[in-house]
């Protein structure tokens, strides 16, 4: 186990390899191995990138992000301007059914997404595509997952070989459970990356809707 100020600088290390992130305008403490970050940035994109760095530092167990968001007046765009670069984002990725999905844009750069889509992943994917856009100060996702119902043992199926495809190694350690429409994920894993990996697999099968994390990083 790193202690507390390995871990510091090992984030501090992570921050400065990271092109997405000015480490100069971030903050790092850490206790009992939570990372709590600190500081201003231009946009959403930078404050979630310094949150994915820290967590791919092993022995990271959470990350508090306290980053705020103080877009530069030069940049500043108008929120019709963001609409329009939200819409062509969506409209630019294959993956999303982008005439499923709504936006509203406010408040200088508060991006809410509406709509209905078929899986977990083109949830994220949509919220992926838009985050990272100039003028983009806070996204919040409404978008629901209209999944056709699947019976219990056959979607468990699905996860399962899923999780094989995409992490062989952690498979047979992970638990899956189906509770109503939600699929509880535990079991100890090894690292954060580990923890993505399983968890993307799982909100890529059809007819989950709904998951709740209970893995265990243990490094």
């Amino acid at each position: 186990m790193k202690s507390d100020s390995d871990l510091q600088i090992s984030v501090m290390h992570e921050l400065a390899w990271d092109t997405r992130v000015d480490e100069a305008a971030i903050g790092v403490s850490v206790h009992h191995g939570v990372v709590a970050l600190n500081g201003v940035v231009d946009g959403w994109a930078q404050k979630h990138a310094a949150e994915e760095a820290a967590h791919r530092v092993a022995g990271v167990l959470d990350v508090a992000n306290d980053i705020e968001i103080r877009p530069c007046w030069s940049v500043k765009r108008s929120d019709a301007d963001v609409a329009e670069a939200v819409r062509h984002a969506l409209e630019w990725n294959v993956f999303i059914p982008q005439r499923q999905i709504q936006s509203t844009v406010c408040d200088g750069g508060h991006v809410t997404l509406s709509g209905k889509v078929g899986t977990l992943r083109q949830r994220d994917d949509a919220e992926r595509a838009v985050r990272d856009l100039d003028g983009v100060r806070l996204v919040t996702n409404q978008i629901a997952v209209d999944a056709p119902a699947i019976a219990a043992g056959e979607l468990r199926s699905s996860i399962k070989q899923a999780l094989e495809r995409h992490v062989a190694r952690e498979a047979d350690r992970i638990a899956i459970e189906i509770q109503g429409d939600t699929v509880v994920l535990s079991g100890r894993i090894g690292s954060w990356t580990e923890r993505q990996a399983v968890i993307g697999a799982a909100k890529g099968t059809p007819g989950v809707t709904r998951i709740e994390d209970r893995l265990r990083i243990e490094t």
